[in-house]
């Protein structure tokens, strides 16, 4: 199936025992999406494996030859601070204890597998120097169904130090592993089936395990609170830290590539579905499909906007040269300048996912082994600006064609421009109709603008100075999720609105787009609540999305 802009950016299901294949090469954002929502298993082939093995193998000559950053040096602000070679592996299980100080609410268990998969993929591209024992256990993790527990605030988007710092105590057997399935009661429990140890990094009985409010639309259907795997649990087997191994696993931007996958997915259904529910509402004010013309588009050649303008198109089923200028000359930016505004979001999209793609498939760790293990290359990749950017800019697009969403959902309930009573209402006078979406959908708006401000516009000067700036990514990535939410709910309020307004339509088109939704919502048209209404909206759109 195809999954490039022209196409559609589905997630097709997987065949039979299919599962995913990790080889550091060839990850997909919809690959990423599968791992993360347990739809399959990660496979990965022996000449990856080999492929990490020789990395490590190479770091190991090469300290012997002289120090390495991280494994005979301190870290930071501490890179002249040498480690003596007896001291490198109890250094390294400081660097993982020191640097497990993320805080804030755990994050669910979607997000903590897509980081999981994310980083396996990257150490199998080999130059990470870690002992492939890491890798096995990382993939075991998504295979058994657990992973660790992962806090939500620590990453700036120079390493997300704090988040595998956490993960990899769990690795090694000092913090227990979490699942989403349902245990029996009791307090954490340890590889040995006893309370975890409670020294200095290890959790304490009665780690307070919690979620964080799921996203709507980026949960697969309800689950339950994550809790510790009990003793009956398979759990991956611990690893056995050596020296390098903790840096190594520390060098990453995983948890936001997991987090800008899983946004990037579910951001480009809701565009898709976008053209759905504009194209709706284009026929409920009887609007004029000039600005929809592959004339006008074809002197302005942005792909985005132009098939923005030919999906408008093809969903309400005219042909390739739209006829009639319907009621008005001119209408409304919100219908005429769809194309134009929607384009940009759906081309930033496609940005973000090459940039993903491109980083979750790439070694990202300092230092860097290079590809022969003949050199270890000190190096700032981590420093993920191109990542932060593409974030920013995706939800500064997603912001500007929220707004025309709103602008049309504001339009349908204009009789002046309808030629349908005023807000859609069809009882007494005063009766209010849809009136109150206004109000929702700006509400959801205002969440939105809030996710607009770019993180990159943030400053930090860490580790005495060393460290002068970061790129912020982490942020935009958390911002990008909660856009999701924001956007379903300004998008929903739209749909439910334009398929209203057809319904008191003379005539309504015969098309997929609109009979598909109205055999689904609620027909009545009295005052009454409409919670529910915009919540059948909001599942309805995956599946406008693809129409």
């Amino acid at each position: 199936m195809d999954t490039t802009l022209n196409g559609s950016t589905r997630v097709p299901p997987d065949p039979e025992g299919a599962g995913v294949e990790l080889d550091g090469r060839g990850l997909t954002v919809p690959d990423v999406v599968r791992l993360a929502d347990a739809a399959a298993a990660p496979a990965v082939p022996p000449e990856a494996l080999d492929r990490a093995r020789h990395s490590w193998q190479a770091a190991a000559r090469l300290a012997g030859a002289g120090r390495l950053y991280g494994r005979g040096t301190g870290v930071g602000a501490h890179r002249s601070v040498p480690v003596a070679a007896q001291d490198e592996a109890e250094h390294g299980l400081r660097l993982l204890r020191s640097h497990a100080g993320g805080a804030g609410t755990l994050l669910p268990a979607r997000q903590v597998r897509a980081m999981l998969a994310v980083r396996a993929n990257q150490l199998l591209a080999g130059g990470s120097g870690i002992q492939p024992a890491f890798v096995t256990a990382l993939t075991d993790a998504l295979r058994l169904g657990v992973h660790p527990a992962v806090s939500e605030y620590g990453g700036l988007g120079t390493g997300d130090l704090t988040a595998l710092a956490q993960t990899g105590l769990t690795l090694i057997g000092e913090r227990p592993w979490l699942t989403d399935r349902p245990e029996r009661s009791g307090p954490p429990v340890g590889h040995d089936g006893g309370p975890p140890p409670t020294e200095a990094g290890f959790l304490p009985p009665g780690f307070p395990v919690q979620r964080r409010g799921a996203v709507p639309g980026t949960e697969p259907g309800p689950t339950a609170d994550a809790a510790p795997a009990g003793p009956s649990s398979p759990l991956p087997a611990p690893v056995v830290p050596q020296p390098g191994d903790a840096l190594a696993l520390l060098s990453s931007n995983a948890l936001t590539l997991g987090l800008a996958a899983l946004a990037c997915h579910h951001l480009e259904v809701l565009l898709r579905a976008t053209h759905a529910v504009a194209a709706l509402s284009l026929a409920g004010v009887s609007g004029s499909l000039e600005a929809y013309a592959p004339e006008v588009h074809a002197l302005r050649p942005y792909p985005g906007v132009a098939h923005a303008a030919a999906e408008v198109r093809r969903l309400l089923g005219v042909p390739g040269r739209p006829y009639g200028a319907g009621r008005r000359i001119q209408d409304p930016f919100g219908f005429r300048s769809f194309p134009q505004a929607h384009g940009p979001a759906l081309d930033a999209a496609g940005a973000l996912r090459r940039i993903v793609e491109v980083e979750i498939n790439c070694p990202s760790e300092n230092p860097l082994i290079s590809a022969d293990g003949t050199a270890a290359h000190h190096h700032g990749a981590f420093y993920a600006a191109p990542l932060g950017l593409a974030l920013d800019g995706l939800n500064l697009a997603v912001l500007q064609t929220a707004q025309l969403s709103a602008a049309r959902l504001t339009a349908l309930g204009r009789s002046d421009l309808t030629g349908l009573p005023g807000f859609l209402a069809t009882g007494p006078a005063s009766s209010s109709g849809a009136m109150i979406l206004e109000y929702t959908a700006n509400s959801a708006l205002a969440e939105l603008r809030s996710c607009a401000t770019p993180a990159s516009a943030g400053h930090a000067v860490l580790s005495h100075g060393l460290e002068e700036a970061a790129s912020f990514a982490s942020q935009a990535a958390r911002q990008s999720l909660r856009a999701v939410d924001a956007y379903t709910t300004v998008l929903a309020c739209e749909l439910v609105t334009a398929v209203r307004a057809l319904r008191l339509h003379p005539s309504p088109p015969p098309v997929p787009v609109f009979t598909v939704p109205a055999a689904v919502l609620p027909a009545g048209t009295e005052d009454r609540p409409l919670t529910a209404d915009v919540a059948a909206a909001a599942e309805l759109l995956p599946v406008l999305a693809d129409l």
